[in-house]
């Protein structure tokens, strides 16, 4: 068998960090017994006889496989390819950084990963023209709310800016055409994007590519993905179609004769609403005007009218709702429709929370899916966009100490997949030499580590582990980031192995 064939009966000698810790009496290595995908029995290394392949895990630190509650798969998959535009602090420089991109073999030029609202100089179509000429020019914003074009890329697309900037449901919509050139191609991406990210760890993702997921994931399975499982969402657009096709969260969506790997990977998520913008396009909806427009508040994109009308028409057909909100006024929506809706599922981002809406996430059962890197990155944007805001900031331990469970996810490709940057940023609130950010939002390692999986390594629990080459419990911010990932294993499967 090649190694990610390997079907695992007994992992030896292993040290448990993670949920399933506390039914232990000390640190001793276990050796965990797998049958049929789940944990079958735990027991003092060497106490029973090993069954089948055996994983020497040698002293490693196991804990259950973890989750990636929000990704977009395509656009993540595709950013290697793209030239990265993070470290642009000019409209000028990173103009001059299109003008260097590699030409795609569609004929265009992509960028991604700009943080325009830092810049001290604005974005103009002339400037744009001047350093890319004739081939068309693509840059998204980081947070993919926004995209700056060239005029070739303007008159390809059909779309007119006057500055070459189009903003969230125009931005989406260029991001879903780039996203869609080649599904050959972008199939092969997410499944080698799928195995780097078992090489951190990563065991399920939950996808908001803006598509008709339905049927993208089923045949990315026949061709031979199978290295995490998947929740994908629907969105408004696909609602009736989804409705029609009668798919229900939480239900196995799969090719009944694709392969074995693939069995049970697949199911539906949820219908996803964005309901206002980013603070990096300072479109989020919030309760104070942002510097320099006293009558610009963000925007709501979805009507509180009409997101009660989505969420209820989705909870009547058995979908559960994912609802982007970031700013404070749409987090208060949200919740709104939620109550009214009687609909069940997430807000997704919660980046800016009124103190009165902590509570309700509890009240209602509906969960924070919250992404810890972003405040690291988007610290010094709150400095200067959000400094008058009254709400609380990227709310972590304000909102589980409220009652609310917490699920972390990274937003990819707007922060790099890797379930290990967010749960360092959480327990931290720095990624670089400057003091912990509000760190009265910190959380401890077990706390992030429970907002990062779906499971616990208990005899019944589905058998996704991962092997850690040190205790994160013990491990410094640093060290949690650049956590050695020794095995990845899931239902049983290695799909990955140092």
């Amino acid at each position: 068998m090649t190694e990610r064939e390997t079907v695992v009966g007994t992992v030896r000698a292993a040290r448990i960090a993670g949920p399933g810790r506390e039914f232990l009496i000390d640190d001793e290595p276990v050796d965990i017994f797998l049958e049929d995908g789940r944990i079958a029995d735990i027991a003092p290394t060497g106490a029973l006889s090993a069954r089948g392949e055996v994983v020497d895990a040698g002293g490693a630190w196991a804990i259950p496989g973890l989750w990636d509650n929000h990704v977009h798969t395509v656009q993540w998959a595709l950013a290697e390819e793209r030239a990265p535009l993070g470290e642009a602090g000019s409209a000028a420089a990173a103009a001059q950084l299109m003008s260097e991109a590699r030409l795609l073999p569609d004929g265009r030029r992509v960028g991604s990963g700009f943080r325009d609202a830092l810049w001290t100089d604005a974005p103009s179509l002339e400037l744009l023209d001047a350093a890319t000429g004739a081939v068309p020019a693509y840059l998204i914003n980081a947070d993919v709310h926004s995209v700056w074009l060239n005029s070739a890329a303007l008159a390809r697309e059909g779309f007119r800016s006057p500055d070459g900037m189009l903003r969230e449901e125009d931005a989406f919509e260029i991001s879903r055409r780039l996203n869609a050139a080649d599904p050959v191609h972008g199939d092969r991406a997410v499944r080698s994007a799928g195995e780097r990210a078992a090489a951190r760890g990563i065991t399920g993702l939950v996808d908001f590519d803006m598509a008709w997921n339905a049927d993208a994931w089923p045949r990315r399975v026949a061709a031979g993905l199978a290295a995490h499982r998947v929740e994908f969402a629907v969105y408004p657009f696909d609602l009736d179609r989804a409705i029609a096709s009668g798919l229900r969260t939480g239900e196995v969506h799969e090719d009944p004769d694709g392969p074995e790997a693939g069995r049970g990977l697949i199911r539906v998520g949820s219908l996803k609403v964005i309901t206002d913008g980013s603070l990096g396009t300072r479109t989020a909806a919030c309760s104070h005007a942002y510097p320099g427009d006293p009558h610009d508040f963000g925007m709501l994109t979805v009507s509180p009218d009409a997101l009660v009308e989505l969420l209820t028409r989705a909870t009547g057909a058995g979908l559960a709702a994912a609802v982007h909100a970031i700013g404070d006024r749409a987090t208060t929506s949200a919740l709104d429709a939620f109550t009214v809706a009687g609909a069940v599922g997430t807000i997704e981002h919660a980046q800016l929370v009124r103190h009165a809406d902590l509570a309700r996430f509890a009240r209602l059962g509906v969960a924070a899916s919250v992404q810890p890197q972003h405040a690291l990155d988007d610290r010094d944007l709150v400095a200067r966009h959000w400094a008058e805001q009254t709400a609380i900031s990227y709310p972590l331990a304000s909102l589980r100490n409220a009652g609310a469970e917490l699920r972390f996810g990274s937003d990819a490709p707007v922060a790099d997949l890797d379930p290990w940057q967010a749960i360092s940023a959480a327990v931290s609130r720095t990624d670089d030499d400057r003091a912990p950010w509000h760190p009265e939002e910190t959380l401890t390692v077990d706390q992030a580590i429970e907002a990062s999986v779906r499971s616990a390594l208990r005899p019944g629990e589905v058998a996704d582990i991962v092997l850690c080459g040190e205790d994160p419990r013990t491990a410094t911010a640093p060290g949690l980031r650049e956590m050695p990932v020794v095995a990845t294993i899931l239902g049983g499967r290695v799909t990955y192995a140092q």
